[in-house]
C-alpha cells in the first residue's frame, strides 16, 4: 500500500493510529454515511468551540479517506490476476475478452465503492461543519431551516479523492422570523461553514463550491425556498435545469431538502420532454465547452474529463436522455450517471452495445482520475508525464511493468469508441 503512491502514506503519516485499520479484518470496509454523521456530530457536541469542532471533524475525514484509499489500493493489487496476465501478455480484443470483462467489472465495482464512500465522507463532513457553525452563534436552533444540496459529483455519489463539494444552500424562515433576519442568519452560517472547512491545518481541506447557484458568483450565496421558486419560474436557463439533474440533499433539514427536490423535479424532468430549441441549446453549450475549456496543450485523447469520450461526453449524453425522457421513465430520475444509463438501456432509449461502450469509458476515466490522485497525492485529469508515476497508474489499472503503452492505447481505443456513440446519440439524434 505504501509503495502505491503518495496519498495513502500522506494520510497515514498525519494519523499514525489509523494503521490499526490494516490489522482489523473488517477495517477497510466503508462505514456508511449514517455512522459517520453520528460520530462527527458527537465530536462537534463535545468540542469547546467551532475551531476545535472542525479539527475533530476533519480528523474523522482524514481517517476515512485513508480507509477508502487503502481499501482501493488493496483491491487493485489483490484482485487483478487474470486481467494483469492478459495485459502483460499483450492479449487484447476478442482473444482476451474474458480477462477484459473481468478487469472492467473490477474497475466498475471499485469506482462505485470509492464514489459512494468519498461522497458519504464529505457529506458527514459538511453536516459536522454545519452543526459547528450553528452552535457557535445560535446554540441548537437556527432562526431559519437550512439545508445543503449536493450538486455535480457530490449529488451523484460519484466523488473522487480530490473532489470539491459542489453545493446549493437553501433556507426557509421559521414561524415568526422575518425574511431579513432569516436571510442574514443563513448567509452567516454558509459563510462560517466554508471558512471552517478551509482553515489551514495538516488535514486535507474540503473546498465548498456554490458557483452552480442561480446567477452564479454574482448571485446571493443562500436563497430561501420561495426565492428559488421565483427565480426558476421566471429566469431559469436550460443549463441550470441540466445541472439540477444531480441535485440531492446532503446535510441539514431533511424535510426542507425534500421540498427543494419537489420544487426542481418539474425543471429537470420537464413534462413532455425538451423542445427542439432546448436540445439545440444543450448541444451548442457542449460544443462551446469542448472548444474553450480544454486546457491549453492538453491531449484531447487522454483528458479524462473534457477529452474525447471522457466523463463530460458520457455525462452530457446521459443527461440529455434524462431531460428528454425522464418525465415518462421513472428509472431515469436518478442523480447517478451509471444508473441513468442502465435505465435508458432498459427503456430502449439506447442500444445495449452503445450503453456498454459509454459505461466502460465512464468507468475507465473515473478509475484513471482516482489512480492519479492516489499516485501523485493531488488531483489530475490526465495521465502523469513522469514515467514512474505513469507506471504506478498502470499498476493500479492492472497493467504489469513495461506495459504503459498498452494502457494508453487501451484508453484511447475505449474513449474513441465512446466518442463515436456520443456523436450519434448526442449530436445526431
Amino acid at each position: 500500500m505504501l509503495s502505491a503512491g503518495r496519498l495513502a502514506p500522506d494520510l497515514l503519516l498525519r494519523a499514525p493510529e489509523a494503521v490499526a485499520l490494516l490489522g482489523d479484518p473488517g477495517g477497510l470496509r466503508p462505514r456508511g454515511r449514517e455512522a459517520l454523521e453520528q460520530e462527527v456530530l458527537a465530536a462537534v457536541g463535545r468540542a469547546e468551540d467551532a475551531e476545535a469542532a472542525i479539527v475533530a471533524v476533519r480528523g474523522v475525514r482524514r481517517r476515512e479517506l485513508f480507509r477508502t484509499s487503502a481499501a482501493d489500493i488493496v483491491g487493485a493489487y489483490g484482485r487483478f490476476g487474470p486481467a494483469s496476465q492478459a495485459h502483460a501478455s499483450g492479449e487484447h480484443g476478442t482473444g482476451s475478452r474474458g480477462a477484459a470483462e473481468t478487469a472492467g467489472a473490477d474497475h466498475a465495482a471499485r469506482a462505485g465503492i470509492v464514489g459512494d464512500a468519498v461522497t458519504d465522507i464529505n457529506a458527514a463532513t459538511v453536516a459536522g461543519a454545519l452543526r459547528a457553525a450553528v452552535r457557535a452563534e445560535w446554540g441548537d436552533t437556527l432562526p431559519t431551516r437550512f439545508a445543503v444540496i449536493g450538486m455535480g459529483r457530490f449529488g451523484g455519489h460519484e466523488q473522487g479523492y480530490g473532489s470539491d463539494a459542489d453545493v446549493l444552500f437553501v433556507h426557509q424562515p421559521r414561524e415568526g422570523v422575518s425574511d431579513e433576519e432569516a436571510a442574514k442568519a443563513a448567509s452567516a452560517v454558509a459563510g462560517e461553514m466554508r471558512r471552517l472547512l478551509q482553515l489551514p491545518t495538516t488535514d486535507p481541506p474540503l473546498l465548498v463550491d456554490a458557483d452552480l447557484r442561480p446567477e452564479g458568483k454574482s448571485g446571493p450565496m443562500v436563497r430561501s425556498l420561495a426565492s428559488y421558486a421565483a427565480y426558476y419560474r421566471r429566469w431559469s436557463l436550460v443549463w441550470e435545469s441540466q445541472a439540477l439533474l444531480r441535485a440531492e440533499p446532503v446535510a441539514g433539514d431533511a424535510a426542507l431538502g425534500r421540498e427543494f427536490i419537489d420544487l426542481i423535479d418539474p425543471l429537470r424532468y420537464p413534462a413532455e420532454g425538451l423542445g427542439d430549441d432546448a436540445v439545440r441549446e444543450i448541444r451548442r453549450l457542449k460544443a462551446r465547452m469542448e472548444s474553450e475549456r480544454l486546457p491549453r496543450g492538453a491531449d484531447p485523447t487522454t483528458h479524462t474529463k473534457l477529452g474525447r469520450g471522457g466523463l463530460s461526453d458520457v455525462e452530457w449524453t446521459v443527461q440529455l436522455l434524462q431531460m428528454r425522457h425522464g418525465w415518462a421513465e421513472p428509472g431515469l430520475r436518478t442523480t447517478r450517471t451509471r444508473e441513468a444509463l442502465a435505465a435508458a438501456c432498459a427503456a430502449g432509449l439506447i442500444g445495449t452495445e452503445d450503453a456498454q461502450i459509454l459505461d466502460e469509458a465512464w468507468v475507465l476515466a473515473t478509475s484513471v482520475r482516482n489512480a492519479v490522485m492516489l499516485v501523485r497525492g493531488r488531483p489530475g485529469d490526465t495521465f502523469p508525464g513522469d514515467a514512474r508515476e505513469l507506471a504506478a497508474v498502470g499498476r493500479y489499472l492492472g497493467y504489469e511493468p513495461g506495459h504503459v503503452g498498452e494502457m494508453l492505447d487501451d484508453y484511447r481505443r475505449t474513449t474513441r469508441r465512446a466518442r463515436a456513440v456520443v456523436e450519434e446519440l448526442f449530436y445526431g439524434a
